[in-house]
C-alpha cells in the first residue's frame, strides 16, 4: 500500500469516526437531516435495487452525452486548430456559446425534443463537448511548428496528418479537457434527471427529498460522490495509458 493510499484511508476513517460522533454518539446534528452511517448503509442495501436501476439509466444518458461529443469535438478541434483562417473565423462563435451555462439549455431541451432521454442526452453532449472542442484547438496551437511543417515537407497526407501527427501531439490538452468534459456532463446528468426523470441518481434524490426522507436524500448523494469518484479514477487511468509516453 502506498503512502498516498494510507493517507487518504487514514482520512477517510477520521471522517466516518467525525461523523459517527456527531450523529449517533453525542447528536449534535438533527437525526431528522443527517442520519448515521449504520442507517446509510442499512438504505444502501434496502435500495439497492432502486439504485442499480438509476445507476444503468445514468450510465446510458452520460454514455451516448459524452461519446458524441469525443467523437464531433475532437476530429472539429483537429481541424479548426490545425487551419488558421477556419480558427479565427470560428473564435467569435466559440466566445459566445463556449462560456453559457449548459444548465440553461435544459427546460428548452425538453420543451422542443420528443423524449426526456434524448433532452438529457442532448445537454450533456453541449456540456461536455465545448471544453473538449476548445481544449482541443489549444492542443494542436501548442504543437511545435517544426512538427507540422516537416509533416507537409515529406508529403503526409492530410488524414495521416489529422491521426498520426496532431492527434497524438493535442493528446495531453485532449485528455485535459475530457477531464474537465466529465465532472460537467455528470452534473448536468443529474440536474436534468431532478427536473424530467422517472430514474437515475439524480431523480433518486429529487424524489425523496419531495418527500422530506433525508436520510435517503443523504444516502443518493453518498452514492453520487462515490460514481463520480469512479467515474475519474478510471478516467484517470485510461489518461496515464493514453499519455504514457511522456515518462
Amino acid at each position: 500500500m502506498s503512502q498516498v493510499t494510507r493517507d487518504r484511508f487514514v482520512l477517510a476513517i477520521v471522517i466516518l469516526f467525525l461523523w459517527q460522533l456527531s450523529t449517533a454518539w453525542l447528536k449534535l446534528l438533527n437525526p431528522e437531516l443527517f442520519p448515521t452511517p449504520l442507517q446509510v448503509v442499512s438504505l444502501l442495501l434496502e435500495d439497492r435495487l432502486v439504485f442499480a436501476k438509476s445507476l444503468i439509466s445514468s450510465f446510458n444518458l452520460l454514455f451516448w452525452g459524452c461519446t458524441l461529443a469525443a467523437l464531433f469535438a475532437i476530429p472539429l478541434g483537429l481541424i479548426i486548430g490545425w487551419n488558421r483562417r477556419l480558427r479565427l473565423a470560428i473564435e467569435p462563435v466559440t466566445n459566445i456559446l463556449g462560456p453559457i451555462p449548459p444548465i440553461v439549455y435544459i427546460p428548452y431541451a425538453i420543451a422542443i425534443l420528443p423524449t426526456f432521454t434524448l433532452s438529457s442526452i442532448f445537454v450533456i453532449f453541449i456540456g461536455a463537448f465545448w471544453p473538449l472542442f476548445i481544449n482541443t484547438i489549444a492542443g494542436v496551437e501548442a504543437l511545435e511548428k517544426g512538427i507540422v511543417d516537416s509533416a507537409r515537407t515529406i508529403g503526409v497526407s492530410k488524414k495521416s496528418m489529422l491521426t498520426n501527427i496532431l492527434l497524438p501531439g493535442a493528446m495531453p490538452h485532449i485528455i485535459s479537457g475530457g477531464s474537465i468534459s466529465l465532472v460537467l456532463a455528470f452534473i448536468l446528468l443529474t440536474a436534468a434527471e431532478m427536473i424530467g426523470a422517472t430514474s437515475g441518481l439524480g431523480w433518486y434524490v429529487k424524489y425523496f427529498s419531495d418527500f422530506a426522507d433525508y436520510p435517503r436524500v443523504v444516502t443518493g448523494i453518498i452514492v453520487i460522490g462515490a460514481v463520480v469518484l469512479s467515474l475519474m479514477s478510471i478516467y484517470n487511468k485510461i489518461a496515464g495509458y493514453l499519455l504514457r509516453w511522456r515518462k
